[in-house]
């Protein structure tokens, strides 16, 4: 119990729910929106979103930048850390897996982006030195599994030999390391920052590396290929899937260890799912229902372990 009577889960009742309905925003994303964008060369399509959430939060945060003059070299590293894998490298190995396979085969990407609590949990526990009970890595366990059920239920998932299906593996597994490691460093750079002025480097950060990249690769060249429908679906990601989504994830996380953000982001693969019954009426199967329910019941009794205890990262007691 907190000072106030209440329930102490991670300082706030409520942040593990932030990183599911952020996570669940990312799955609308992959399904609903970015399909939109499938012509366009991937970094255009990452920098054009990561400038325009940049460029929408910046007279909000105008008067906040005598902040960043607080923010060590080992800070500055981490958001650059965060920005280029995150920002750059993982969204672009994610949005490339899913040009690969179309949007309809999405079984190999979301098969090996359930890797990325595994690369979160070996980074937290090596870099920030968080140390959780058993019953966490138990329901852990049991969430990625659930994940799995949901997903191919009791088979093996279906994995055709062609140039387009390695690749898209091999995407998919860039993107979950990528994003494995970025959950991590997001912790770390949220340290000495709020969570707005977190989401604003971000995107920042990621904005000028994409734009290095966009140049090297020439699709920047692309630009004028944009139609004014894609250009409603970047300005519908900013305000939804791409800076909403991680405004509420940078406040969940910084009250949360980066362990139980690991797990409560398997809520992307749960939504992705139930987005494919609906959009693609792929249905899913009894079994697959059973693997909803077990992943549904592991993120809840993950999100309420009470780290007052045990879940806090030894470095930042926050």
């Amino acid at each position: 119990m907190n000072k106030e009577g209440g329930l102490r889960i991670y300082g706030d009742g409520f942040a593990p729910l932030f990183v599911i309905v952020a996570a669940s925003l990312w799955a609308i994303d992959g399904i609903v929106l970015r399909p939109v964008l499938f012509n366009l060369p991937v970094p255009l399509v990452v920098f054009v979103e990561s400038l325009l959430v940049a460029v929408i939060i910046t007279p909000f945060m105008a008067r906040h930048f005598g902040s960043l003059k607080l923010l060590s070299n080992k800070d500055w590293f981490a958001f650059f850390g965060v920005a280029l894998l995150g920002g750059a490298v993982g969204t672009m190995a994610i949005t490339k897996a899913l040009f690969y396979v179309n949007y309809v085969n999405l079984s190999i990407v979301i098969l090996i982006q359930k890797l990325q609590p595994v690369f979160a949990l070996v980074l937290a526990a090596t870099f920030l030195k968080e140390k959780l009970p058993l019953k966490f890595f138990t329901y852990a366990g049991t969430a990625i599994i659930g994940a799995y059920i949901m997903s191919f239920g009791l088979s093996l998932p279906s994995i055709n030999q062609t140039d387009k299906t390695v690749y898209a593996a091999l995407f998919a597994l860039l993107a979950a390391a990528s994003f494995g490691s970025s959950t991590v460093l997001s912790k770390r750079a949220l340290q000495n920052v709020s969570f707005e002025m977190g989401t604003y480097l971000r995107f920042s950060l990621s904005a000028i590396i994409m734009l290095v990249i966009s140049f090297a690769t020439s699709s920047v060249s692309s630009i004028t290929d944009i139609t004014s429908t894609q250009i409603l679906i970047f300005l519908l990601i900013a305000f939804t899937t791409g800076g909403a989504a991680i405004f509420l994830y940078y406040y969940g996380l910084k009250r949360i260890t980066a362990s139980v953000a690991a797990i409560c982001e398997l809520a992307f693969p749960l939504v992705a799912v139930v987005l494919e019954y609906f959009i693609h009426d792929n249905i899913l199967s009894p079994v697959q229902w059973v693997g909803v329910l077990i992943l549904l019941f592991s993120i809840l009794k993950v999100s309420g372990i009470n780290t007052g205890r045990w879940g806090k990262s030894t470095r930042n007691r926050e």
